[in-house]
């Protein structure tokens, strides 16, 4: 316990550094993946390449080599000097958005071909058919697994604090290094980690309950 009052602030840094990835890079992933999903489902041939070449990649691509990308790569060739978090929630948005896509897609496949064939057969196009008609009622099977989704990003966003940004992992690094104990720095960073993801778990769950109430 002493370890954790005596670095109270360090901890609450940490778990708020850690908090900010997932948030962050969950809204990028979302995002993306909504765009990649449609590009995967899309008519037009060159989107459904994008859309299948940006799965196939970053689902197949390390995380750790992302990052190497990230921080080395990135503000070397298009943006000096960008800051830290901001390169951290690229790489994990940027991979986390194509398993994003392939939960998104998986919903869609749910929804009977018929109700987008009703869609276009009173003029809406693509987008609106999508949008108004097939990722709401794909919305209950694409929940689930966003949830599991969302608990791995937390625990990718560790690799984040190898790479110049504070959250728990970094924390645990920086009070080894003062002469802590790490096995009782590992429980205070675990305990932290489950903080995060029961929280997850339970919003989603919650979601997951609305959904079924409305059916």
């Amino acid at each position: 316990m002493n370890v954790l009052l005596d670095n109270l602030a360090l901890f609450r840094e940490g778990f708020l550094g850690t908090l900010s990835l997932t948030v962050v890079s969950g809204l990028l992933a979302v995002v993306l993946g909504l765009v990649i999903a449609g590009f995967r489902v899309s008519p037009v041939p060159p989107l459904r390449f994008f859309g299948t070449m940006w799965v196939t990649v970053l689902r197949n691509t390390p995380l750790t080599l992302l990052f190497l990308v990230a921080f080395f790569v990135v503000p070397k060739v298009l943006f000096p000097g960008i800051n830290s978090f901001v390169l951290a929630v690229l790489a994990c948005g940027f991979y986390t958005s194509a398993f994003v896509a392939e939960a998104v897609r998986s919903g869609i496949n749910t929804v009977p071909l018929g109700q987008a064939e009703a869609a276009r057969a009173i003029g809406m196009s693509f987008t609106q058919t999508m949008r108004i008609v097939v990722l709401p009622q794909a919305t209950r099977s694409v929940v689930p697994p966003l949830s599991s989704i969302f608990i791995a990003l937390t625990k990718n966003t560790a690799i984040a604090g190898a790479f110049d940004n504070v959250d728990l992992f970094n924390v645990g690094k920086t009070l080894n290094n003062d002469g802590y104990d790490i096995a009782v720095l590992f429980i205070w960073i675990t305990i932290g980690y489950l903080v995060i993801t029961y929280a997850i778990s339970g919003l989603f769950k919650l979601l997951e309950n609305r959904l079924e109430v409305a059916r």
